[in-house]
């Protein structure tokens, strides 16, 4: 019986993957040439809707086939407009499940997405911020919080590698100090590796992974910038802050119960 369900959740796996890939096939094709014909500003904000809806959908189609269990925690804190929203990233899934809770989600992409023939039409459509950007991305992103859309961004920059420690990058803190916004924090956990960093996706785990997401109460940034008064070094410190508070997070919360 063990062998014929991990075999039934390979095969359900594929099957999702390939969904996914077909949506964003019909996204680059059909979706984008009509949404071209509509100002940029109305462009990004019903491809971000239309995203989040089908993410939603991918979720539960996960979820219905069996490759895996979710449970959310808090999901009302992700409400509202302009979030700053920080995550850590233990899957390859933890994008897909966020952006489908938040509304109006922009989000700090990879550059490879950009050029990804399953991708690349959905990153253009919704304006999303290229994670090669530069000294750009900061900008881009403060503009985007002001604007009121829900900004996603992964500190690590890639998924953590499993049994090694969470090692953030500057970017999300320099957002956070340039236009001094609060941050949402959210946690990930999972009973069982899969989807990892290093882990192709037909390489599925013994039994059904346990997703469990839990949204935190916003972390105010004018205290803990108030700590660092020098203001050369807050991004800098802050960063630091924030790889010691989710590391403590995840320890805290734990793999869900399998």
């Amino acid at each position: 019986m063990a062998s014929f369900d991990r075999t039934y959740r390979t095969l359900a796996t594929a099957f999702c993957f390939a969904t996914f890939g077909v949506g964003g096939l019909v996204l680059a094709s059909i979706v984008l040439p009509l949404l071209l014909l509509i100002p940029r500003p109305a462009r990004h904000r019903t491809a971000r809707f239309l995203i989040q809806q089908l993410f939603r959908f991918f979720v539960a189609l996960m979820e219905g086939c069996g490759v895996l269990s979710l449970s959310i925690v808090g999901a009302e804190g992700l409400r509202g407009r302009g979030r700053l929203i920080l995550a850590n990233h233990p899957s390859l899934i933890d994008v897909v499940v966020l952006m489908s809770l938040v509304s109006q989600p922009d989000c700090v992409v990879k550059g490879q997405l950009w050029r990804n023939p399953f991708t690349w039409g959905a990153v253009r459509l919704a304006g999303f911020i290229d994670n090669q950007s530069g000294p750009e991305l900061v900008e881009a992103a403060v503009a985007s919080l002001a604007a009121g859309n829900n900004l996603i961004v992964f500190p690590e920059g890639t998924r953590t590698a499993p049994g090694r420690p969470m090692h953030f990058q500057r970017g999300a803190a320099y957002i956070a100090v340039r236009g001094r916004f609060d941050i949402t924090p959210v946690i990930f956990t999972v009973s069982e590796p899969t989807l990892t960093k290093g882990y192709p996706w037909y390489r599925v785990p013994r039994r059904r992974p346990r997703f469990s997401v839990h949204v935190l109460s916003p972390v105010s940034i004018e205290p803990l910038l108030a700590s660092e008064p020098a203001h050369v070094h807050r991004a800098r410190w802050l960063t630091g802050w924030l790889e010691e508070f989710f590391t403590m997070q995840v320890e805290r919360h734990g793999p869900p119960a399998v």
